[in-house]
């Protein structure tokens, strides 16, 4: 559906100034475009390590990039339902159509899962939409009916109460972490086990032990989109520039610490999405989002270099799924010697142009621009694709 104004999921103008917050929609195409370079290696076996998810512990640069777009959804969130609040919609028609939303992601979810071939005895259950649109409903609801305040509590709450989870309660037929069995053991943790007990092994992630967008670790999830709902709420405050940068930025460096801190007795790992693993990814997340702020939206007011993210940011969901599915098409087509159709284009790279891990990261460039060829023509006619 096309709209001459951006969808109320990616909406970034602030009802309190009447101006867009570029910085928003900047770093909601960054976050896009390396969401589909990490996704879209040429051959992942090679990747450099910054560009691969980590084993198990630990943080790499792609991981931090799930939930920067997790951020991102939160502060659309304070952004579009603050302005319909103030232009009178009643609380109960939000959240209907915020429901209505949800149901649409988490299908497309599910229809990716399904493609190429819709086997529905393999078919993976959880997935990347699937966990946005449960965080966007949650979220959404959270701050709808209770606001800043209550997405405080429910950050402390989730990330608390996960946090007792995995570390105090027995895992039944396993022991308790610590104690029986490691902490953040993969096969005995909490969340892996509720995984297997709720969904049959050939409907989780690489038909395996646990789903890293699985039902338990949405919890603190939910708290990844509630930092983005705090952050973009202060943003419409009508304090000077510097003050927003500024207490964005100390509050990114606490979070940061904090995570850090707390991944000694409580580690950081995105396939759980542990709670020190939230706090520092929200740290991260507020650094980036006050440095664009600040030289975006503040007084530098920085407009030359933007289009490219811009493409990118405007049209996010339509991005991820062009890609989703031009990965799928490539994957699926068998080719005569062997083979895929995404590898033999791989191939094709010339070895000259360097090692491995740079021939990979060059596909994946190339993969990139490809998807943002159809997004360019609908930016430039501010068509704005909406569920």
């Amino acid at each position: 559906m096309n709209n001459p104004s951006l969808s109320n999921n990616f909406a970034t103008r602030s009802p309190s100034s009447g101006q867009r917050l570029l910085s928003l929609d900047v770093l909601r195409g960054l976050t896009v475009a390396l969401m589909i370079l990490v996704n879209n290696a040429g051959d992942g076996a090679v990747s450099y390590a910054q560009l691969r998810h980590s084993v198990w512990n630990g943080c790499t640069l792609t991981d931090i990039v799930f939930p920067l777009f997790l951020f991102m959804i939160g502060a659309s969130i304070a952004l579009s339902l603050r302005s319909r609040l103030a232009h009178g919609t009643a609380r109960s028609i939000i959240l209907l159509q915020v429901l209505k939303r949800s149901v649409l992601i988490a299908a497309i979810g599910l229809l990716l899962n399904a493609l190429p071939y819709f086997s529905m005895s393999t078919l993976r259950f959880y997935g990347v939409l699937q966990r946005i649109a449960l965080c966007y409903a949650l979220g959404s609801i959270v701050f709808l009916f209770g606001g800043v305040t209550a997405c405080i509590v429910a950050i402390v709450v989730a990330l608390g109460g996960y946090w007792f989870l995995l570390l105090h309660v027995t895992v039944p037929g396993i022991g308790l972490p610590g104690v029986a069995v490691g902490v953040l053991d993969r096969y005995g943790n909490l969340t892996s086990w509720l995984d297997r007990l709720l969904v049959p092994a050939a409907h989780l992630y690489h038909h395996g032990i646990y789903d890293p967008e699985g039902l338990l670790s949405t919890m603190p999830a939910v708290a990844t989109t509630l930092f983005g709902v705090l952050a973009a709420g202060w943003l419409q405050t009508r304090r000077p520039a510097w003050q927003k940068a500024t207490a964005l930025i100390l509050c990114g460096l606490i979070l940061l610490v904090c995570g850090l801190l707390w991944a000694h007795s409580f580690p950081i790992n995105k396939r759980l999405w542990t709670s020190s693993y939230v706090l520092f990814t929200g740290g991260v997340s507020m650094l980036l989002l006050a440095s664009l702020f600040w030289v975006i939206d503040g007084p530098y007011q920085l407009r030359r270099g933007l289009a490219p993210w811009l493409v990118f940011g405007t049209n996010a969901l339509a991005a991820y799924v062009l890609s989703e599915v031009l990965a799928i098409a490539l994957a699926a087509v068998r080719m005569p010697r062997g083979g895929n159709l995404q590898q033999s284009l791989f191939h094709l790279l010339p070895h000259w142009l360097g090692p491995p891990p740079l021939v990979s990261v060059i596909y994946s460039v190339f993969f990139v621009l490809v998807c943002a060829l159809p997004l360019i023509p609908l930016y430039r006619r501010k068509i704005f694709l909406k569920l």
